[in-house]
């Protein structure tokens, strides 16, 4: 037998959202439903392709100058340049006095990447790194996998009220140390569906500024809570009124339905061009480690609906659309959980926002829900509204019903 040099790795489990989804696909009940995955279904509960990202593709086919050389370290400058105005808004002081840098990235799981390897190699401040519980499950995995940051979540979810206690968040963080790191959820929290109102904002960033932390804004869903990407980069645009260094890590697969595409942008802010400018060279020296530059055909087609003014627009229209979708799925669900009389008060499916909803149900109740009735769903009760349709909705809730009426809780 040949001996290996990895005898000792241990096998790991796919994260529960894939493992979960693998388990949907191989179910061959008719009333399956899949709640999982975080991607944007239509009516029908399909997959949607924007026509305008159609139409975009069509214009770099039949373009017969572009070719498959490499982009540069920080990907498409036109990307770029788009990405900044749309998170901080068109004729921005930080953009027009150069404190601002953006570099195309693997989606916005690699912009988080980058800044996190960023902040664990040059960042001079307290290495801990405030998250709030709950939060999107790869912010831990990353941060874990890096030798000087320390990952720690801070208090954001009151499971009694179902809703966000800013008061006891503020004080988490107030214990942190001075000059921490802090992820915050720019908006359409993940997996709650539940974000901070301005005024909240207002105090967060105030003590941000007091305790001198290094902001990392994680924007993977903007126009996705309000419909109005402008209304959702508020918070983002606030920060950068103060005058504070921080990051933006930006994903087009939500709000472009770039999924397979791998596009996004992460974005620093920096005390002085100088100084923004010096950072990204680093930046990209890390990327350079990794994949070298990021690939140019979905840099390409968020680039145009970003760029071109006619395509900017249609764009806009399929996020408004993607948006209204998702509300209607809310109404569905919340009319058939009504309507079918399941215990309790479901009132949260309306007030919260974004893809997700964090639906209040115990780990017990999803087994119920999974085994028994075959709809996928995160154990922690998270679920994609994307998955809830007219069709399905009445049968969801009455299974929910059993669920809460029947399950073994241990």
């Amino acid at each position: 037998m040949v001996s290996s040099h990895f005898g000792d790795v241990s096998y790991v489990e796919l994260p529960a959202v894939f493992h979960l989804s693998a388990r949907y696909q191989q179910d061959p009940s008719p009333e399956k439903v899949n709640l999982t995955i975080g991607a944007y279904r239509d009516e029908a509960g399909k997959p949607w392709v924007l026509p305008v990202v159609k139409q975009a593709e069509s214009i770099l086919a039949a373009d017969e100058t572009l070719n498959k050389e490499y982009l540069s370290m920080s990907g498409l400058q036109s990307l770029c340049d788009g990405a900044m105005r749309l998170v901080f808004g068109e004729g921005s002081p930080i953009i027009m006095e150069n404190r601002a840098v953006a570099m195309q990235t693997l989606s916005g799981t690699g912009a988080l990447h980058i800044c996190f390897q960023f902040i664990d190699q040059f960042y001079d401040g307290c290495k801990d790194v405030y998250v709030s519980d709950p939060s999107w499950g790869n912010h831990k995995l990353m941060v874990d996998r890096l030798p000087r940051l320390t990952y720690k979540p801070y208090p954001y979810y009151n499971p009694q009220t179902m809703t966000m206690d800013v008061e006891k968040m503020c004080a988490g963080l107030e214990a942190a140390e001075d000059r921490s790191v802090v992820v915050l959820h720019a908006c359409a929290h993940n997996p709650t569906g539940i974000d901070p109102t301005k005024e909240d904002w207002k105090k967060i960033a105030a003590l941000c500024q007091k305790k001198n932390f290094l902001v990392v804004l994680d924007l993977a869903y903007l126009g996705y809570a309000s419909g109005d990407y402008d209304e959702d980069a508020w918070s983002i645009r606030y920060f950068a009124s103060l005058g504070m260094e921080f990051f933006v890590s930006q994903s087009f697969a939500k709000i472009m339905g770039l999924y397979s595409e791998r596009v996004g942008a992460l974005h620093f802010v920096g005390a002085t061009s100088e100084i923004a400018h010096k950072c990204l060279s680093q930046m990209k020296i890390i990327v350079r480690s990794i994949y070298s530059n990021p690939p140019s055909h979905g840099g390409r087609i968020a680039s145009l609906l970003l760029n071109d003014k006619l395509m900017r627009t249609e764009w806009e229209d399929c996020l408004k659309q993607m948006h209204g979708r998702i509300r209607r799925a809310r109404s569905y669900l919340h009319t058939a959980l009504k309507m079918a009389n399941v215990p309790g008060n479901w009132d949260h499916i309306l007030s919260q926002n974004g893809m997700f909803s964090y639906t209040g149900l115990t780990k017990a109740q999803c087994e119920v829900l999974i085994e028994k009735h075959h709809i996928y769903l995160l154990k922690s009760g998270r679920i994609s509204m994307c998955g809830i349709t007219e069709t399905n909705a009445k049968y969801v809730a009455h299974s929910i019903k059993d669920a809460i009426e029947n399950a073994k809780e241990n």
